[in-house]
């Protein structure tokens, strides 16, 4: 019964538990659970908790035979990030604060090791009011991109030292958004071959697009901090082992699969047209709106592999070190969305945004120092590229943070409680895009933090 009550307090945390995230490898967290965060992100060879399932499924065998342990963590995410364009007031987005609850259980019988949980995996968040540069007057810009999962894994003992490990995750994901689009930016989308129309009312798009200072914009949203009105489900599951060298040195490797979602849709959508240049037949300023179905076609999260080592350099010190390498090269070719209306008997418009990700290259190290039997303090780095080409780089989705510093700590309660805590400071990373792409640029700076209770039983 004990089993079956805490899968069930699990799943209601996921349905509770907001995907809506500020990530920050690109849009992966940078570490999960604050044992790991508290070490740069460390994660691949040693014990972090049951967040092992979402780091390296094998860790979880490293735990102490007959153990059962329960996680609960919650996190926050605070980016500050501002846009800017010669002439205009800075854009400051009001996306300043994403939290996140997590939980997780495991529990270690003889060779095996099997558990469930739920974490947020990443995504992205801003918002910018009307009046900003960035919604051109058209209305309120606003992004909110989300991933999370429901996780069950595995770890078995082949021998004492070696461990292998796996798992699989029910992906879910959802996406608000309000986006501007200036007409020469869907023009050139046009020319280009990646924005097409077709059906009734087709034809008045060339007149649209004509007018260098018509608008369109696109608005799907619940308004919900929880939730996104475009979603989808799918899955994904990751591999991982863990091997024991010698007293001082563990070594470990993980494979995280690309996921497989559905189309994220949407109904009630909206799409609008506004004529600040009557190119369209009607009086200058006329907004012409469209209702219909939305989807973001073949939205998906990167595959990541890595590698790490654990020494135990005292019997006070261990220093981890962890590389990870994220396909985003092959996740985040374009943003593909599609809209249907129904108001026009089925008009339909083609949007592909080229992205061009790069993949990127991620270094972790991280110290964990045992003061006192029951405080143990942490720091550490996270090192990274910004995947995201200048050209391509928009205000609605500026995941270019590269590093981050953290500090961490954990305090034992006796033998049944045990508190971990997390805080990543990120500096400031200012891209600007060229001239041809628009010619803004974009401060993007956080800090963030991660608490977590542990249960022992």
């Amino acid at each position: 019964m004990k089993i079956k009550k805490i899968v069930v307090s699990l799943f209601a945390v996921g349905m509770m538990a907001s995907p809506l995230a500020y990530a920050t490898n690109g849009m992966l967290m940078e570490g999960y659970g604050p044992i790991s965060t508290g070490m740069g992100g460390a994660s691949m060879a040693f014990d972090n908790g049951t967040a092992g399932m979402a780091n390296n499924p094998a860790t979880l065998g490293l735990m102490a035979d007959g153990e059962s342990r329960l996680d609960l963590a919650v996190g926050g995410l605070h980016p500050d990030i501002v846009s800017k364009m010669a002439g205009m007031p800075d854009a400051n987005s009001g996306g300043t604060a994403y939290y996140m609850p997590a939980a997780g259980w495991v529990k270690k019988q003889g060779a095996l090791t099997y558990g469930i949980g739920v974490f947020a995996q990443g995504g992205m968040g801003t918002e910018y009011t009307a009046t900003d540069w960035v919604s051109a007057g058209a209305g309120p810009s606003r992004s909110e991109v989300g991933v999370g999962n429901l996780i069950v894994p595995v770890s078995y003992d082949v021998t004492p030292d070696f461990n292998i490990g796996g798992s699989l995750d029910l992906v879910w994901s959802g996406m608000d958004l309000q986006m501007a689009m200036s007409a020469p930016q869907m023009g050139a989308l046009a020319a280009s071959g990646n924005l097409t129309a077709s059906g009734a009312g087709a034809a008045g798009l060339p007149f649209f697009l004509g007018g260098a200072n018509n608008v369109g914009y696109f608005n799907f949203t619940d308004g919900s901090d929880f939730t996104g009105k475009a979603s989808s489900t799918g899955w994904a599951g990751k591999l991982g082992m863990t091997y024991k060298v010698n007293k001082q040195l563990t070594v470990g490797a993980t494979y995280h699969f690309k996921t497989s979602l559905g189309d994220m849709s949407a109904s009630g959508a909206q799409m609008s047209m506004i004529d600040n240049g009557g190119t369209m037949g009607g009086p200058a300023g006329a907004v012409y709106t469209l209702t219909g179905d939305i989807s973001i076609v073949n939205f998906q999260f990167p595959e990541t592999y890595g590698i790490g080592m654990a020494v135990q350099a005292t019997d006070e010190l261990m220093v981890a070190v962890d590389y990870k390498r994220i396909g985003w090269a092959n996740a985040m070719k374009e943003f593909h969305m599609t809209f249907t209306s129904t108001d026009m008997g089925g008009l339909s418009m083609d949007m592909k945004m080229p992205q061009n990700w790069e993949d990127q290259d991620v270094f972790n190290i991280g110290f964990a120092y045992k003061a006192s039997p029951d405080l143990t303090l942490r720091a550490g780095a996270n090192l990274a590229n910004n995947p995201i080409p200048d050209n391509t780089v928009n205000p609605l989705f500026p995941a270019i943070i590269k590093n981050h510093y953290t500090l961490g700590a954990g305090y034992s309660m006796g033998k049944v409680s045990e508190i971990n805590a997390s805080l990543a400071y990120v500096p400031k990373v200012t891209v600007t895009a060229p001239a041809a792409a628009g010619g803004y640029s974009i401060d993007h700076s956080q800090l963030n933090w991660q608490l977590m209770y542990t249960h022992r039983f």
